[in-house]
């Protein structure tokens, strides 16, 4: 291996390990301010979507059958479906639009 991999290593776990220690050495004392609070709360959230959401598009053979489970998926979950549930109408919608529709 050439040393340029070992640089690119080293600059990982740096920045891997700054963003760990740094939020814990810069915010000492608990964070009262409410817009950052709600802020730090939803990070996890809006994280997962960003990584999912496109996924959900691009696993079909179409995007129109994923957007159309994705729609599925959403107004079964509003109305208090199940994660078993939501799932399975949602591969039930892909299954029934990429061998019959599309």
């Amino acid at each position: 291996m050439s040393n340029n991999v070992y640089i690119y290593i080293g600059i990982m776990a740096l920045v891997t390990y700054l963003m760990r220690v740094l939020p814990m050495t810069i915010f000492r004392k608990e964070i009262k301010n409410k817009t950052i609070r709600s802020f730090l709360y939803y990070v996890p959230y809006v994280t997962l979507t960003v990584m999912t959401f496109p996924a959900i598009l691009e696993a079909t053979g179409s995007v129109w059958s994923g957007l159309a489970a994705l729609v599925i998926g959403v107004l079964i979950a509003w109305k208090g479906g199940s994660l078993l549930i939501v799932s399975v109408a949602s591969c039930a919608v892909v299954f029934l639009l990429e061998m019959f529709i599309i």
